[in-house]
């Protein structure tokens, strides 16, 4: 894969335009263990194998060279200026709250010694308008330190940068009044849930509380509200393992471990002694959950063991953890991924599995010109730097309104019984996408 750098003259071919390279490959990639492909570069590593090698979970842009880290700060011409997410386009104002939960029932999977399985969790949720604080701020700085630096991007100005992101929802913002669907989201393996936040803000504009989880250990950094910074000991048990079976297993368990994290999630949300002090907003007769990559793979791991959650979004993940032979009990699933990546007999066949285990209202769509990440925020970052993919030449605009128009279809119909035109059929208004039918 070959990234340019937009409005960048054709000679300067040198250290500008490979530290635009990779800065695309630290935002795009956005995944502890996939490294980027380099003739001067470091080789990926057992993870980056694993995953390159199982279609729709985490695979990274290639970089032609490293860049130094002072050219890495004059790729763009947006170093200078604020990064922004899209603005949602639904009727409410939107809040933000977060919550540290520790699960004391379960020791935590990858580091042991830890103790207790804890999450952090961000939610989003419909607010009054005009009230509240400051807006919420995107990520901590160590985070995206840490995200860029897997990538090989150390310029000091970076992670200021992408952390300082500017979102829509403000924290201590009141709730509209009303009960709302619970949305579960998932980041990606190896990834921030930060990278999820314009979806959430947009499912929150639309009148759903979302709750996006982190899952300690499995990101390149996690920030606990103490100031300590777990890493991903996932990753590292993926790269220890001798062969690309066992690495699968592994990530099998992550699949499986976070429909845990998100049973946990919904008895602290839901039961008797709700840890969210806006508790009262959810109502818990209607839950979905999406996730991107191993996230939307969880998705339907947490189905398979949790009859509270209706329905379920993949957005571009392999099914390490199959769809249960059995099915899903009837409830509705919607796989949204890359084409021809994820198009039927295109390689990942855990989706053909799963599109024949899936026993409910389900449809089977991809994106033409899209790329992995095109479901997260990476393309409207990333295009704000100034940075192209061009195996993934959809825009950001492109990329952001398929994403939320598709997942707030499904929703609509899955958890308000609202029609939802648009996965009937092809339309003119969105022709990159393309329905299935095996």
């Amino acid at each position: 894969m070959t990234i340019f750098s937009r409005n960048r003259p054709a000679g300067a071919a040198g250290t500008a335009s490979t530290a635009a390279a990779l800065a695309l490959t630290a935002l795009a990639a956005l995944a502890g263990t996939a490294a980027p492909a380099s003739a001067s570069g470091p080789a990926p590593t057992p993870a980056a194998a694993a995953l390159g090698a199982a279609p729709g979970d985490l695979t990274a842009p290639s970089a032609s060279a490293a860049p130094s880290a002072s050219s890495a700060s004059s790729a763009s011409s947006a170093s200078s200026a604020e990064l922004a997410l899209p603005r949602p386009t639904g009727p409410y104002a939107t809040g933000r709250d977060t919550l540290f939960l520790t699960d004391h029932g379960r020791t935590d999977p990858w580091v042991p010694a830890a103790g207790a399985r804890q999450l952090l969790v961000s939610l989003h949720y419909p607010a009054r308008p005009g009230s509240g604080g400051a807006t919420a701020p995107y990520m901590p700085q160590e985070e995206a330190r840490l995200m860029l630096a897997q990538r090989g991007l150390d310029d000091p100005e970076w992670p200021g940068l992408v952390a300082a992101t500017r979102t829509h929802s403000r924290n201590d913002a009141r709730p509209a009044p009303g009960r709302f669907p619970l949305v579960l989201l998932s980041p990606g393996f190896g990834t921030p849930r930060a990278t999820l936040t314009g979806l959430a803000e947009e499912l929150a504009s639309r009148g759903y509380v979302v709750a996006t989880a982190d899952h300690p250990y499995e990101s390149t950094g996690t920030e606990l509200p103490d100031g300590r910074v777990l890493t991903c000991a996932a990753c590292d048990e993926v790269d220890a393992q001798p062969d690309d079976a066992a690495r699968r297993e592994v990530l099998a368990a992550v699949s499986t471990g976070r429909a845990a994290d998100f049973s946990f999630l919904l008895d602290r949300l839901t039961g008797p002694r709700p840890a969210w002090r806006h508790a009262g907003s959810i109502d818990a007769h209607r839950v979905g959950m999406a996730g991107h990559s191993i996230g939307g793979a969880a998705a339907a791991s947490t189905m398979a063991v949790d009859r509270r959650v209706d329905a379920g979004v993949n957005l571009d993940g392999t099914f390490f953890d199959p769809v249960p032979a059995r099915g899903l009990d009837r409830r509705p699933f919607l796989m949204l991924g890359t084409d021809p990546g994820h198009a039927p007999g295109a390689g990942d066949t855990s989706w053909d599995e799963g599109w024949d285990r899936l026993d409910g209202f389900k449809r089977w769509l991809t994106v033409r010109d899209s790329g992995h990440f095109t479901f997260t925020d990476t393309p409207a970052i990333g295009e704000q730097l100034g940075i192209v993919d061009p195996d993934a030449p959809l825009s950001a605009a492109r990329s952001t309104t398929i994403t939320r128009a598709y997942v707030t279809a499904f929703f609509d119909r899955s958890l308000r019984g609202r029609p939802a035109r648009l996965l009937e059929g092809p339309t003119p208004a969105h022709p990159e996408v393309l329905f299935q039918r095996p």
